[in-house]
C-alpha cells in the first residue's frame, strides 16, 4: 500500500498540515466570525482615542475561549494601521500578576526595552511612562487581559488606580482600560476598593460561549486554512464541534484538531478519523488545566500535590501535611487555598463537621490522575 503515491498513507516528508500554526493557540485568525456586537462596542469605546481624547474604559467579560483576546488584538491592529498618534498596550496579566510587573510591561511597550533589572521604584518607573507620554503627546491604551488574575493577588485595584489618576499626578497623561476577565465567578467592580469604583465606571462589553453552528463554523475555516484539502471529513468535524461546545471553550476545539491532525499522521494515514478525535480528547480536554497549571509557583503546586493525595480531606489535615513539607503558616496556607480556588483547580466546601463546627474540605476539581501528571 505505502507504494501507492494516492494510496491513503503518507511517506516520511507529507503532512496532513498545510499551516500548523493555524492550530496554535496564540494565531490571529484572518477573519473573526460571530463577534460583531462586541467588535462594534469596542471600537466605539476606543473612537476618542483616534481622536486625541482619552478613550472610554471598558469591561470585557466571559468564560474562556469566547474570542475576547483575539478582538481585542485585531483591534489593537486596527488603532495602529490608523495612528501612530496611540499606543497599545496588552498585558497578560497571568505571567505578570502584580502592579510592579504590569508596569514593567507597559515601561518595556514604550520604551521597546525593559526597565533596569537592579529594579527601580515604582514611583520612578511609572514617572518615566507618564511623562514620555505626555512628550509625545499620545494616546495609551492598555488592555489587562486575564486581569482576574490580579484580583487572585490582591493587585488589582492598585493596578487600576494608579491607572486611571495618572492624569491628575502628569496632566496631559491620556490612558485609557481594557479589564478582560475570564473568570465568570468574579464580579470585577464589587471586588474593587471604592476609591477605584468612584473612578472606574466601565463599557461592559460581554462575550458569551459560541453555539455549535458557530463552532461548525470557526473550525471550518482553520480546517480549511490549516488542513490539505479531504484531510477530515463533515462528520468529523461536527463530531469536534460537539466535544467543543461540551467543553464551552472554542480552544478546546482548535487544539484537538491539532492533536487529532498528529494522531493520523501518527498513523501514517491521509485522514483524520473520528479515532484520532477521540484519542486527541483526552488530551485537549484538560487544556484549560494545564494553562492554569503554567502559572502556578512552586509552592502553590505542591499544595496542589498535596491536596491530590488528601482529596475529599479537612483543610486543617492538608495543611499540617503542607506544613510539614514548606514551614510556611496558616495564613498564606488560606491565601494559596482561595487562589486555587478562584483559579477552578479545587473546590473549597464549608461544611459542618461534627463536633467541630464549620470546617472547609477540599477536594480536586479535575480527575486526580490528570491532575499529577500534569504537575510532573
Amino acid at each position: 500500500m505505502a507504494d501507492d503515491p494516492d494510496g491513503g498513507m503518507l511517506s516520511w516528508d507529507e503532512s496532513v498540515f498545510k499551516n500548523e500554526h493555524v492550530f496554535e493557540i496564540d494565531y490571529v485568525p484572518e477573519t473573526f466570525k460571530h463577534r460583531e456586537g462586541q467588535t462594534q462596542s469596542l471600537t466605539y469605546a476606543l473612537r476618542p482615542a483616534v481622536r486625541g481624547s482619552r478613550p472610554l474604559n471598558v469591561m470585557v467579560r466571559g468564560p474562556p475561549g469566547t474570542g475576547k483576546t483575539t478582538a481585542i488584538q485585531k483591534l489593537f491592529d486596527e488603532v495602529g494601521a490608523q495612528t501612530s498618534e496611540v499606543r497599545t498596550i496588552r498585558v497578560n496579566c497571568q505571567v505578570n500578576a502584580t502592579r510592579y510587573s504590569v508596569f514593567s510591561r507597559l515601561f518595556e511597550g514604550t520604551f521597546d526595552y525593559e526597565p533596569p533589572s537592579s529594579g527601580i521604584s515604582f514611583k520612578k518607573l511609572f514617572g518615566q511612562i507618564a511623562e514620555k507620554l505626555v512628550e509625545e503627546d499620545r494616546v495609551l491604551i492598555v488592555a489587562l487581559d486575564d486581569v482576574n488574575y490580579l484580583f487572585y493577588e490582591n493587585e488589582a485595584s492598585d493596578t487600576l488606580y494608579s491607572l486611571l489618576r495618572a492624569h491628575e499626578e502628569y496632566p496631559g497623561a491620556k490612558i485609557g482600560v481594557i479589564v478582560v476577565s475570564s473568570d465568570p465567578a468574579l464580579d470585577v467592580i464589587d471586588e474593587l476598593d471604592s476609591r477605584v469604583q468612584s473612578v472606574f465606571r466601565p463599557e461592559d462589553v460581554y462575550f458569551p460561549v459560541y453555539d455549535q453552528p458557530e463552532i461548525v463554523d470557526i473550525l471550518a475555516e482553520r480546517v480549511e486554512r490549516g488542513f490539505h484539502d479531504g484531510v477530515i471529513g463533515r462528520d468529523t468535524l461536527e463530531y469536534v464541534a460537539e466535544l467543543t461546545a461540551d467543553s464551552g471553550d472554542l480552544r478546546v476545539g482548535i487544539d484537538l484538531l491539532r492533536r487529532a491532525g498528529l494522531n493520523a499522521e501518527m498513523r501514517a494515514s491521509r485522514t483524520v478519523e473520528r479515532e484520532d478525535v477521540e484519542e486527541a480528547y483526552e488530551k485537549s480536554k484538560y487544556i484549560n488545566l494545564s494553562r492554569s497549571l503554567s502559572g502556578l509557583t512552586d509552592t502553590e503546586r505542591m499544595l496542589l500535590e498535596v491536596i491530590a493525595d488528601h482529596d475529599g480531606d479537612q483543610a486543617g489535615e492538608v495543611y499540617e501535611t503542607f506544613h510539614d513539607r514548606t514551614d510556611l503558616g496558616y495564613t498564606r496556607y488560606s491565601e494559596i487555598v482561595n487562589k486555587l480556588d478562584q483559579l477552578g483547580l479545587i473546590d473549597a466546601d464549608y461544611a459542618d463537621v461534627d463536633g467541630r463546627g464549620r470546617s472547609r474540605s477540599l477536594t480536586l476539581s479535575y480527575e486526580k490522575d490528570a491532575v499529577l501528571e500534569r504537575l510532573e
